[in-house]
Protein backbone atom coordinates (compact mmCIF):
# COMPACT_ATOMS: atom_id res chain seq x y z
CA UNK A 1 0.00 0.00 0.00
CA UNK A 2 2.89 2.53 0.90
CA UNK A 3 4.42 2.22 -2.64
CA UNK A 4 1.20 2.53 -4.12
CA UNK A 5 0.78 5.85 -1.77
CA UNK A 6 4.40 7.11 -3.00
CA UNK A 7 3.37 6.44 -6.92
CA UNK A 8 0.01 8.38 -6.44
CA UNK A 9 1.71 11.28 -4.51
CA UNK A 10 4.33 11.75 -7.73
CA UNK A 11 1.91 11.49 -10.37
CA UNK A 12 -0.13 14.29 -8.21
CA UNK A 13 3.18 16.02 -7.96
CA UNK A 14 4.02 15.53 -11.81
CA UNK A 15 0.33 16.77 -12.85
CA UNK A 16 0.67 19.74 -10.51
CA UNK A 17 3.87 20.92 -12.19
CA UNK A 18 2.26 20.29 -15.99
CA UNK A 19 -0.67 22.39 -14.62
CA UNK A 20 1.15 25.41 -13.20
CA UNK A 21 3.33 25.03 -16.49
CA UNK A 22 0.59 25.09 -18.86
CA UNK A 23 -1.09 27.76 -17.01
CA UNK A 24 -4.35 25.02 -17.22
CA UNK A 25 -7.35 26.42 -15.32
CA UNK A 26 -8.54 25.15 -12.31
CA UNK A 27 -11.35 22.33 -11.75
CA UNK A 28 -14.62 24.72 -11.32
CA UNK A 29 -15.73 22.00 -8.67
CA UNK A 30 -12.44 23.30 -6.36
CA UNK A 31 -14.17 26.20 -5.09
CA UNK A 32 -17.64 24.25 -4.06
CA UNK A 33 -14.91 21.73 -2.39
CA UNK A 34 -13.62 24.33 -0.46
CA UNK A 35 -16.52 25.86 0.94
CA UNK A 36 -17.28 22.52 2.00
CA UNK A 37 -13.87 22.10 3.52
CA UNK A 38 -13.80 25.82 5.44
CA UNK A 39 -17.33 24.65 6.95
CA UNK A 40 -15.44 21.58 8.56
CA UNK A 41 -17.51 19.15 6.14
CA UNK A 42 -15.00 17.39 4.85
CA UNK A 43 -16.47 14.04 4.56
CA UNK A 44 -19.07 15.77 2.76
CA UNK A 45 -16.18 17.03 0.51
CA UNK A 46 -14.64 13.64 0.16
CA UNK A 47 -18.08 12.43 -1.14
CA UNK A 48 -18.30 15.25 -3.51
CA UNK A 49 -14.95 14.91 -5.00
CA UNK A 50 -15.32 11.07 -5.39
CA UNK A 51 -18.81 11.74 -7.42
CA UNK A 52 -17.62 14.34 -9.42
CA UNK A 53 -14.29 13.64 -10.26
CA UNK A 54 -14.98 9.71 -10.19
CA UNK A 55 -12.41 9.06 -7.55
CA UNK A 56 -11.62 6.07 -5.24
CA UNK A 57 -12.23 7.13 -1.47
CA UNK A 58 -8.13 6.90 -1.02
CA UNK A 59 -7.87 9.42 -4.23
CA UNK A 60 -10.54 11.16 -2.88
CA UNK A 61 -9.34 11.65 0.48
CA UNK A 62 -5.98 12.74 -0.88
CA UNK A 63 -7.82 15.61 -3.28
CA UNK A 64 -9.16 16.84 -0.35
CA UNK A 65 -6.12 16.67 1.68
CA UNK A 66 -4.24 18.66 -0.77
CA UNK A 67 -7.23 21.17 -1.35
CA UNK A 68 -6.99 21.89 2.56
CA UNK A 69 -2.98 22.01 2.66
CA UNK A 70 -3.39 24.56 -0.20
CA UNK A 71 -6.05 26.84 1.99
CA UNK A 72 -3.91 26.36 5.01
CA UNK A 73 -0.44 27.51 2.91
CA UNK A 74 -2.39 29.94 0.75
Amino acid sequence: MGKLEGRIKGRQYNLDQLSKQLELPENPINDELRALIKDGKDVKAVKKARETLGLSLLEGKNYIDKLKFDIDNG
